[in-house]
């Protein structure tokens, strides 16, 4: 590697933490902040959605979103995102992380709360004008997760990077615990002010009008943290390592890091560089890195396909073990809160703990041994839960059928869901880091629209007269819990084909340093 080279990211590998590093953090954060509240918090308002535009006169039990449609407002974020996740990837690495990473927020905090202004009295405009922007907020929300990744890890030193990207992507607890505490708030508050009957009692009345007003603001309400942020994305330079090993100006990656980080770096004239390099998905790269990137896409596909459909269904697995009391017996205010409670217990006790596990030592035991240990956890908890399941669900074992739920998600979080995030970022040469990151989380996102669209159907009951109205018969929530069982198996041997990146440079660990040096020779 260049000798100009060597000092910048030498001096960018040995930085001691700063400020600067932890503002980034914040920064970076805030969009997976919103991008958490907004991708979960459509999970607080389905039921509402469904009693406000699809009452049914006469009907035993409350109206519900119809299956098409329940797909729909769940499943087309996750299409906007994967979009997102490959095009701003794409971008990232052709125009600078620095120039793509404002438009990305400003997209997400627009249809944020267009979301919730979503035109129309009717059920169909209503919903057609929620979908349309909640997949430009998908669209927007997966621009971020290339972007942010890869700027902490290219800012970060070798030492700590793995807790500084770790920690952005763990302000997705934060997004999530958030969604349901502000929807606890809003539903008390709208339950104070209007104390209507539960359905059975009345069923027109129970649910008030001024309820559509509560789902507007839940959802509207995730823009704020990341439009207090927009002014600081600005601000942040082009990272060092763009700046010199793709758009191969040393002087201002030197300059741009001495400013920021408070280090000393001799800046050093620019110099074009002659050599060809290989392409992305040329021979050459798949021989180097193929394999590195077929193992953070299967790893990744596998983990969401479990982890969004146990989050978009938990709400029946609460209701299945009577957290949540039938919806007949509820007002539409009063069920709200309920999932949201439910929502907010399991966030607070296994989310955001799980979460920030992987922050504390990601750098002291790995990437491939915490996501290894994910991956087996998660499968002893959910055969745990469904070979017994029928024990789970008398009463009296409800609490042990929580703690057990509640530690799948936990060794999700201390586990491959910030794993596979962080891996990504490192193991790429800097001209391809973006783009393969963005691959890597778009396949997720592909498992994440297979768990939220196929588990709408399979975990509904197998006898026909109990499903949802509008459902087929489905496997039942045990067999739904068998199958998952079953990938987090898959996602288990995966992870074997991603290497260890602790405490290694990133050009050490993309093979960066071996380009340079056969060049030299050459």
């Amino acid at each position: 590697m260049a000798k100009e080279q060597v000092q910048v990211l030498n001096a960018l590998d040995t930085a001691k933490t700063q400020w600067y590093h932890f503002t980034a953090i914040i920064v970076s954060g805030m969009g997976f902040f919103t991008d958490a509240y907004d991708l979960f918090s459509i999970s607080l308002v389905t039921k509402l959605l469904g009693r406000i535009y699809y009452h049914v006169d006469g009907a035993a039990n409350p109206g519900s979103l119809p299956p098409n449609v329940s797909a729909a407002v769940n499943g087309v974020a996750f299409v906007g995102t994967l979009s997102g996740q490959l095009f701003f990837g794409w971008l990232g690495d052709k125009m600078g992380r620095k120039k793509v990473y404002g438009m990305t927020l400003m997209l997400m905090v627009l249809a944020s709360i267009a979301s919730g202004l979503s035109f129309g009295s009717d059920a169909k405009t209503v919903i057609t004008t929620l979908c349309f922007f909640r997949f430009w907020l998908g669209f927007g929300i997966g621009g971020d997760y290339p972007l942010s990744a890869t700027i902490m890890s290219e800012y970060s030193n070798k030492k700590t990077r793995g807790a500084f990207v770790a920690a952005v992507f763990a302000m997705q607890g934060f997004g999530i615990l958030a969604g349901g505490v502000f929807a606890i708030i809003v539903s008390s508050v709208f339950m104070a002010k209007y104390d209507v009957p539960s359905y059975e009692v009345d069923p027109l009345g129970s649910t008030v009008p001024q309820a559509d007003y509560c789902w507007r603001i839940i959802l509207m309400v995730g823009a704020l943290p990341a439009a207090l942020t927009y002014y600081w994305r600005l601000k942040m330079p082009e990272t060092a390592r763009y700046t010199a090993l793709v758009a191969k100006n040393m002087e201002k990656a030197a300059a741009d890091m001495s400013k920021v980080m408070q280090v000393e770096i001799q800046a050093v004239p620019k110099k074009e560089d002659e050599r060809k390099s290989y392409g992305l998905f040329s021979k050459e790269f798949m021989s180097r890195h193929g394999l590195h990137l077929l193992g953070t896409t299967s790893t990744w596909f596998l983990l969401d396909i479990a982890f969004y459909s146990q989050n978009l269904f938990q709400k029946d697995i609460f209701s299945a073990i009577g957290w949540i009391p039938p919806a007949k017996t509820m007002n539409a205010l009063e069920e709200v809160f309920r999932i949201a409670r439910a929502q907010t217990l399991i966030a607070l006790c296994s989310t955001v703990p799980g979460y920030w596990f992987t922050v504390a030592f990601i750098d002291i035991i790995g990437r491939f041994t915490i996501q290894l240990m994910g991956f087996f956890f998660m499968t002893v908890f959910m055969f745990a839960l469904a070979i017994p399941y029928d024990h789970w669900t008398l009463k009296e074992n409800r609490i042990g059928f929580v703690v057990i739920y509640s530690l799948t998600f936990f060794f999700a979080n201390f586990g491959p869901n910030a794993t596979t995030f962080v891996v990504p970022a490192e193991i790429f040469p800097a001209r391809f880091r973006s783009t393969c990151h963005g691959i890597s989380s778009a396949s997720g996102k592909l498992g994440a629209i297979v768990g939220s669209f196929g588990f709408l159907y399979l975990a509904q009951n197998k006898d026909l007269s109990k499903t949802d109205a509008g459902y087929p018969a489905g496997i039942g929530v045990r067999n739904s819990l068998m199958v998952l069982g079953v990938v987090n198996v898959l996602g288990f041997i995966c992870t074997f084909l991603v290497p260890e990146s602790k405490g290694r440079s990133l050009e050490e660990i993309s093979g960066e340093q071996e380009e340079e040096v056969q060049a030299t020779k050459a």
